[in-house]
C-alpha cells in the first residue's frame, strides 16, 4: 500500500464518526497564527511601490481585518481550512539588486522581510537542484502543523497539505500578475532541509516554487543550521502528523515533461480577484452561465508547472447551471442526470453550501505520492476560488465529506481529495 493511503483512510469522515466526535474547541486556546523571528534579526520592510518587493508581499498578503468577539481575524490571499493558517513562506534571493544574498522569512503580519541566513557559497539548491545554482527566488512553503492540528486533530495531516496547495497557488498567482515565470518543486530533500532549517518536529517544508534563472553551479548545503524559532506560542505532539509527513514526503511522484500554462487574463481585474477573495457562506440559490462555468473549468485545467506530477480528475455536481441538466458529470460528461442537490448537501457533513450551490467539484486521485496530490488539489482549488471570482463567482472549499459514502455516490474507486462549491 503506497504511505499516503493509510493516511488517508485512517481520517476519513462517516456519518458516525462526525456525529459521535463533534469535536467542538476552545477559541480562547487557539495557537498564535502567525510566527516571528527575533527582533534582533535585520528586517526589510516591503514597498509596494518596487515591482519586486509586490511580487513577494502578494504571495501572502492580508486582505482583510474583521472583529469576532473581540477578537481580530486577519484574512489573506491563501484561504486556509477553519481560517487556521498552519502555512508560512521562506524564500532565497540570489543576485537581485536591492537584496542581501540570503534566506528570509516571509513576516506577513508586519509586511516584511526577515533575514535569517546570509549565503556565501551555500544555498537551497543544494537540496532541491543539485549542481546548480538560481539567480532569483526559491520560494519555500512549510506548515506548522498544530495550528491546524489544535482544532481538526488527525485530519489536519490533509488540511496541512491542501493549504499549502492553496498557497503555492497564491504564488503562482503573484508571479502571474507581475510577469515572472515560475515552477513547482515537490520531489526534494525535505526532511534535509527542515533540519537545516531548524524547524525540529514543530514545522515541515511542504514544496518549493522558483522563478529565475538556472546557472550550472555547484551550491553546498547550508553551512550552519537556522536557529529554532515556533511557529505557534505553544504546542501539542501530535505523532500521527509527523509520521504521516515523514512517509509521504519520501515517495517519488510521477514525472511530466514540464508546461507552462498559457492564461489571457485581464491581470489588474485578476488583482482585484485575488484582493476580494473571500469564502463565500451562503448561496442564494442562484443559476450560473454554462459560459461561464465552462470557461472556469478550462482555465483551471490549464498545464500545471511541474516536473513532478498527480493527476487529479473533477467529478461535478451540477445544481443550477443554465444550458446543462442537473446531474453528476465527469469533466463536461454527464454521468448520471437528476437533482443530487440534497444528496450532496448530506454527503458534505451537512453543510448548506453543498445543497444551494450551482455546482459542487470534487477532486479525485489515483496517486503515487499522496502528499503531491494534495498539494495539486489545494493548487487546484486555489485557481478555481480566483477564476470563479474574476468571472464574479462565488467560491468556497469544503475539507470535510463522508468518504466512503461520496466515493460510492461519484462511483469510483479513487481517493476523494477536497470538494469545492461555486455559485452566487
Amino acid at each position: 500500500m503506497i504511505p499516503g493511503k493509510a493516511y488517508h483512510d485512517a481520517t476519513k469522515h462517516s456519518y458516525f464518526s462526525v456525529m459521535s466526535n463533534p469535536n467542538y474547541v476552545d477559541a480562547s486556546t487557539q495557537p498564535s497564527s502567525f510566527k516571528f523571528y527575533p527582533k534582533f534579526y535585520r528586517r526589510l520592510t516591503l514597498d509596494l511601490n518596487n515591482p519586486v518587493h509586490s511580487f513577494i508581499w502578494l504571495t501572502s498578503a492580508i486582505t482583510f481585518e474583521k472583529t469576532y468577539q473581540d477578537e481580530v481575524y486577519k484574512l489573506r490571499v491563501n484561504p486556509s481550512a477553519g481560517a487556521l493558517y498552519p502555512t508560512e513562506v521562506y524564500l532565497q534571493i540570489r543576485g537581485i539588486q536591492g537584496f542581501i544574498d540570503g534566506i528570509y522569512h516571509l513576516e506577513v503580519a508586519n509586511h516584511c522581510l526577515t533575514l535569517i541566513y546570509e549565503l556565501i557559497d551555500d544555498g537551497l539548491e543544494s537540496y532541491i537542484f543539485p549542481d546548480n545554482s538560481i539567480k532569483g527566488f526559491i520560494f519555500l512553503v512549510s506548515c506548522v502543523y498544530y495550528r491546524s492540528s489544535w482544532k481538526y486533530k488527525t485530519r489536519s495531516v490533509r488540511y496541512c497539505f491542501l493549504d499549502s496547495g492553496h498557497h503555492l497557488g497564491a504564488i503562482a498567482a503573484s508571479a502571474y500578475v507581475h510577469d515572472r515565470d515560475i515552477q513547482l518543486i515537490f520531489d526534494f530533500d525535505k526532511l534535509a532541509l527542515n533540519a537545516d532549517l531548524g524547524f525540529e518536529n514543530k514545522e515541515f517544508v511542504t514544496a518549493c516554487a522558483i522563478s529565475g534563472e538556472l546557472q550550472e553551479k555547484k551550491v553546498r548545503r547550508l553551512r550552519l543550521k537556522v536557529p529554532f524559532v515556533c511557529g505557534t506560542d505553544y504546542f501539542e505532539q501530535d505523532k500521527f502528523i509527523e509520521d504521516g509527513y515523514q512517509e509521504t514526503a519520501l515517495q517519488k511522484s510521477c514525472f511530466q515533461q514540464i508546461q507552462y500554462p498559457q492564461f489571457n487574463f485581464d491581470k489588474e481585474n485578476l488583482l482585484q480577484s485575488i484582493w476580494n477573495r473571500r469564502s463565500i457562506r451562503r448561496f442564494q440559490k442562484q443559476s450560473i452561465s454554462q459560459e461561464v462555468y465552462y470557461n472556469i473549468l478550462n482555465e483551471v485545467e490549464k498545464a500545471i508547472p511541474t516536473e513532478n506530477f498527480e493527476k487529479i480528475e473533477i467529478y461535478s455536481v451540477v445544481n443550477r447551471i443554465q444550458g446543462m441538466l442537473p446531474g453528476l458529470y465527469k469533466e463536461t460528461h454527464l454521468l448520471k442526470a437528476g437533482d443530487n442537490s440534497e444528496k450532496v448537501g448530506y454527503l458534505c457533513v451537512n453543510q448548506a453550501l453543498a445543497r444551494d450551490s450551482a455546482v459542487t467539484l470534487f477532486f479525485v486521485s489515483d496517486y503515487s505520492n499522496y502528499q503531491t496530490a494534495m498539494l495539486i488539489a489545494g493548487f487546484l482549488g486555489q485557481r478555481v476560488y480566483l477564476f470563479s471570482n474574476y468571472w464574479g463567482i462565488q467560491c468556497s472549499g469544503i475539507g470535510a465529506y463522508y468518504d466512503d459514502e461520496t466515493q460510492e455516490f461519484l462511483e469510483t474507486t479513487k481517493d476523494i481529495l477536497y470538494a469545492m462549491v461555486i455559485g452566487n
